[in-house]
């Protein structure tokens, strides 16, 4: 079996990999790590869970430190384009974990944080930026920022750009960068409009595919019930008190609707926290950090707020809504029955929502198993406590409704998160625009060597 020692990598990334135990590559490292670090263009189709974060971050951190240069100000050698957040900030961690024995210096940047602090922290230029697409344009266009020194380009989780409406920032940010470089592009599907977005961005690049769509499905004990929309509440609430989870991810559609089962699981006395656009950075980064610590052990999410979530443990993943595009049902469930483990997805589904799960059942070639209601579910379903206020607070007149905003990054209505990039925007008086977030995991630019 292939081991990391086998492929080419500097002595001090190995033993930063050696320092956590990892020792044989996943299929997709095994076949990019050469490539990137020959220099090669790369277009790679796998999805989270693969290992292909560090399939791109250990050859780049090879190839930076083997050709270690000062840092221009305003500028970074190595710029890597995230769709969300919280990947973005995963993506950040994992470059800091297999560079610290390196002097590298890695920055992330996204909305949702005050400015000011973090435009003077790239003064000083940045070995390794990480970003969202939106908010680097906002540095760019203040100046603090520019690509004009960019050796290396990652596209992460391509189709999800495209999906959340980032096709017109991308075209802007590939126009500033040198055409002199080296681009990994990666994405879960290869649809032609992908195709075609790669085609843009890479010259001559080698291509792999590993885990198709289908492998992580099939590895899932999948299992579905059949319920009425009103009483989908009353069911997991019940399952989640009678299952023997170790943590759970629970999918809703909409934001609203997450918070509302928050509160619903709260009055029957189940921890939980919501995780979506509209929260803080700080309200994700706390919920994150209560469900990896398993204080609060249940994090309900939507789709593209759970992008980047890597939480080891996932013993249950329940859909409470499902999905309309069957894709993003077999990123939801690949995230339990990870590294070996044992993994439970369940389904409710109402009776909209049969043709989606027909749809899900084309594409992963596994019918789920039906579950029947448990016994006396209406009965315990009448017992079930429920929330003081389950209403929406009054708005002021005149106000727009919460779901008739624009949209924003997250394919989620506005009211948080970050902006489709590149498009105007209004400033506040005496402020500095939006909010990037850079380094701010720790409160700092990190360099990948510094503890």
């Amino acid at each position: 079996m292939t081991d990391f020692t086998s492929l080419g990598l500097a002595a001090p990334i190995l033993d930063a990999l050696a320092a956590k135990g990892y020792t044989n590559p996943t299929p997709i490292q095994q076949k990019a790590i050469p490539v990137v670090i020959e220099g090669r263009d790369l277009c790679g189709i796998a999805q989270t869970g693969t290992g292909k974060t560090a399939a791109f971050a250990l050859p780049s951190l090879h190839r930076l430190s083997a050709n270690p240069k000062p840092r221009r100000p305003k500028a970074c050698r190595m710029l890597v384009l995230s769709p969300t957040r919280e990947l973005a900030s995963q993506i950040a961690d994992s470059f800091e974990l297999y560079g610290k024995n390196l002097k590298l210096s890695v920055a992330t940047i996204f909305g949702g944080v005050p400015i000011p602090r973090q435009i003077k922290q790239l003064a000083t230029g940045i070995d390794i930026v990480v970003a969202t697409p939106g908010r680097l344009l906002d540095l760019i266009d203040q100046h603090a920022l520019s690509l004009r020194d960019v050796e290396i380009l990652v596209l992460d989780e391509a189709d999800q750009m495209l999906d959340l409406g980032f096709i017109h920032a991308l075209k802007r940010i590939h126009r500033l960068l040198p055409t002199k470089r080296q681009t990994l592009f990666f994405s879960a599907t290869m649809p032609k409009t992908i195709a075609d977005l790669g085609d843009s961005f890479l010259t001559d690049p080698i291509k792999v595919s590993v885990a198709p769509p289908s492998t992580t499905a099939e590895r899932v004990e999948q299992r579905a019930i059949f319920v009425n929309q009103a009483e989908k509440q009353a069911l997991l609430t019940m399952r989640l008190k009678s299952d023997p989870i170790d943590r759970a991810l629970v999918f809703t559609r909409t934001k609203h609707g997450a918070d509302r089962v928050v509160k619903h699981l709260a009055a029957a006395g189940i921890s939980a926290n919501a995780i979506h656009g509209n929260k803080s950075q700080p309200q994700r980064e706390r919920a994150l950090a209560e469900f990896r610590s398993g204080q609060s052990p249940i994090l309900v999410a939507t789709d593209i707020a759970a992008r980047g979530i890597d939480v080891g443990g996932v013993s249950h993943v329940y859909n409470f809504e499902l999905p309309n595009v069957p894709e993003q049902y077999v990123h939801r469930i690949g995230r339990t029955a990870r590294a070996g483990a044992d993994g439970v997805a369940i389904s409710f589904i109402a009776d909209d929502e049969k043709p989606y799960m027909r749809s899900i059942e084309k594409l992963t070639r596994v019918k789920p198993a039906i579950d029947a209601l448990p016994e006396n579910f209406l009965q315990e379903m009448a017992r079930l406590p429920k929330p003081k206020a389950d209403e929406r607070p009054a708005r002021p007149q005149g106000q727009r409704p919460q779901g008739q905003g624009q949209r924003r990054h997250d394919g989620e209505r506005s009211g948080g998160g970050e902006r489709p990039a590149g498009g105007p925007r209004r400033r506040r008086p005496g402020g500095g625009g939006g909010g990037a977030r850079v380094g701010a995991h720790k409160g700092a630019v990190r360099r990948t060597g510094d503890r």
